[in-house]
Order: C-alpha cells, then sequence, then structure tokens
C-alpha cells in the first residue's frame, strides 16, 4: 500500500507540468494596484542582445490609464508613454544589465487602478515544429489538411472542397 497522498497517476501530470514550465521564457506576469498619486516600478536583468517584451493593460481604476516607461541599465529612457490604457513595447537590449519599468498614477490624486503586464525576455520558440523555416503562413484549410482532418469539414460538398 502507498503512502497516503501518494498517487501513481499524478506522476506525469506532475512531470508535465515541469517541462511545461521548462519552456517559459524568462519575465514576469503580474495583476497589481496601483494606488492614487504612485508609482511603481520593476526590474528584469537582460542580457545584451537579448529581446524583450512588455505588454500592459489597465484593467480597472478611473479612466483606464497610466503612464509607463521603461529605463536601460544606463538609465536611458527607452520607452515612455502617458496616460495609456494598454501598449506593447518590444525592444533588443543594446547593453547587459538591470532594465526598469514603471507605471505610474502621479497625475490622479483619487482614482487607483489595477494594471496587468507581461514582461518577456527572449525570442519566443515557434508553435510547430519546423515553423521557423516557412516563408508563408498556413491557412485553415492547409493546416486541417495538414493535420489529416480533411473530411471532417462540416460536410462541404465535393465540388466545393476542390476549389480549396
Amino acid at each position: 500500500m502507498g503512502r497516503a497522498g501518494s498517487h501513481p497517476a499524478s506522476a506525469p501530470l506532475l512531470l508535465l507540468l515541469v517541462l511545461l514550465r521548462a519552456e517559459r521564457l524568462p519575465g514576469a506576469e503580474l495583476t497589481f494596484e496601483l494606488p492614487d498619486s504612485a508609482k511603481q516600478c520593476f526590474h528584469e536583468d537582460v542580457e545584451r542582445g537579448a529581446r524583450f517584451s512588455l505588454d500592459y493593460q489597465v484593467i480597472t481604476g478611473g479612466h483606464y490609464d497610466v503612464d509607463c516607461y521603461v529605463e536601460d541599465p544606463l538609465g536611458n529612457t527607452i520607452y515612455q508613454e502617458t496616460k495609456k490604457q494598454y501598449d506593447s513595447f518590444t525592444h533588443r537590449a543594446e547593453v547587459k544589465g538591470v532594465y526598469q519599468f514603471c507605471f505610474s498614477n502621479e497625475f490622479s490624486t483619487f482614482s487607483h487602478k489595477t494594471v496587468y503586464f507581461d514582461f518577456q525576455v527572449g525570442d519566443e520558440p515557434p508553435i510547430l515544429p519546423d515553423m521557423g523555416n516557412r516563408v508563408t503562413a498556413l491557412t485553415q484549410t492547409q493546416t486541417l489538411r495538414n493535420l489529416g482532418l480533411r473530411n471532417h469539414i462540416l460536410e462541404l460538398p465535393r465540388d466545393s472542397w476542390n476549389s480549396l
């Protein structure tokens, strides 16, 4: 009899979770409260030449807007926007070191905000194997053909299928 709490079927699930976590790019994803008249900064170590991206969105509060800026390790501002509800910024690091990205609600004296951000470092791997070598995007029909689903598409008439 096994120990209490151990389940043989949970081993594959645990392995899957470990493997999925291993494939994630370095970075951070967070939803946080930004009080009125406040600024919140986050820091991430980035290697020279690495690509990084910041996506953010104000989820609740006031006019759904914040100020946002990104500084390189030398203190140079490489991105700055004011009163934005959401935005995306991608950059290739020219300097190795700690990059700082800040969200500011200092312009608001009575409305706190809830902000979501996703900061990722590195190039995302292709979704499908060998996808990096493709020159054109697959259409939905090509994808279904590659998956062997040609005959399972909501019963299209045969003459219209040949035109796809």
